[in-house]
């Protein structure tokens, strides 16, 4: 069943018919289409002032590129949240290389709440003023620098959807995944049962539940402490007092 109020995800970019791009198809596609979801690209270039639209100018103190200017943004934000309720404020979120790294239990969070606004930065960032003054929430979604924040907000919004009620097919699927408990994923096979002399291993056609689940276990495991060794340090000694960050990739 629809909720009365279905998350709602309002972009603000400079190239907004880059939404819904990928997130109109697949699982996202679908439950955005049955009003699971919903989604907003708004044009910054709407609170520009001037005849020619300026949203950017050279920065202070010299330097290459050009800056997002602090009132032409501000002006959008603000156009973007006339009429919402104050009592239920929402996330403001800056895709930005600088920012935090998502964190699978920063996507849930923000799956479980009424959904964002995206600011999706350009050119060589956005004036600090408007960071400020704004309360905007700096999120990195990896160690590299993009064109631009919309293809940042895009990977942030499928993260959320697929967790939003209803959107999976099976509850299951969210909870046996990498960074779900802290660890990767254990791997996957299906048939054929023989694929170029490699056959699934045997304890996954046993039919025994318990060795099933330890055997994934222990390959997480091996997976984690391998290939993401920050992972495994903190599931490992838990009683560290941090919390156990569960994905550290950035995009």
């Amino acid at each position: 069943m629809t909720n009365p109020s279905p998350w709602r995800a309002t972009v603000l970019t400079l190239f907004p018919e880059m939404f819904p791009g990928p997130l109109g198809v697949s699982l996202a596609g679908r439950a955005l289409a049955s009003g699971l979801w919903q989604i907003e690209a708004r044009d910054i270039r709407a609170s520009a002032t001037d005849r020619h639209r300026s949203v950017d100018d050279t920065p202070a103190g010299g330097g290459p590129g050009m800056v997002l200017r602090a009132d032409v943004l501000a002006a959008a934000i603000d156009a973007a949240e006339i009429g919402q309720d104050p009592s239920k404020a929402r996330p403001r979120l800056l895709m930005s290389p600088r920012g935090r790294p998502l964190t699978q239990a920063r996507v849930t969070e923000l799956a479980a709440g009424p959904g964002p606004l995206i600011v999706c930065g350009r050119f060589e960032g956005v004036d600090q003023r408007v960071i400020d003054a704004r309360g905007l929430e700096e999120v990195s979604i990896g160690d590299y620098v993009l064109s631009g924040g919309e293809i940042a907000a895009l990977a942030l919004i499928d993260a959320c959807v697929r967790l939003l009620p209803g959107v999976m097919g099976k509850e299951a699927s969210g909870t046996e995944e990498s960074f779900s408990d802290g660890l990767l994923e254990y791997p996957q096979y299906t048939r054929p049962q023989l694929f170029e002399g490699v056959p699934i291993p045997a304890v996954l056609t046993s039919g025994d539940h318990a060795k099933v689940a330890a055997w994934r276990r222990a390959e997480s495991e091996a997976l984690t402490a391998a290939r993401r060794p920050d992972l495994w340090e903190k599931a490992a000694n838990p009683g560290t007092g941090q919390k156990t960050p569960k994905n550290k990739t950035d995009g």
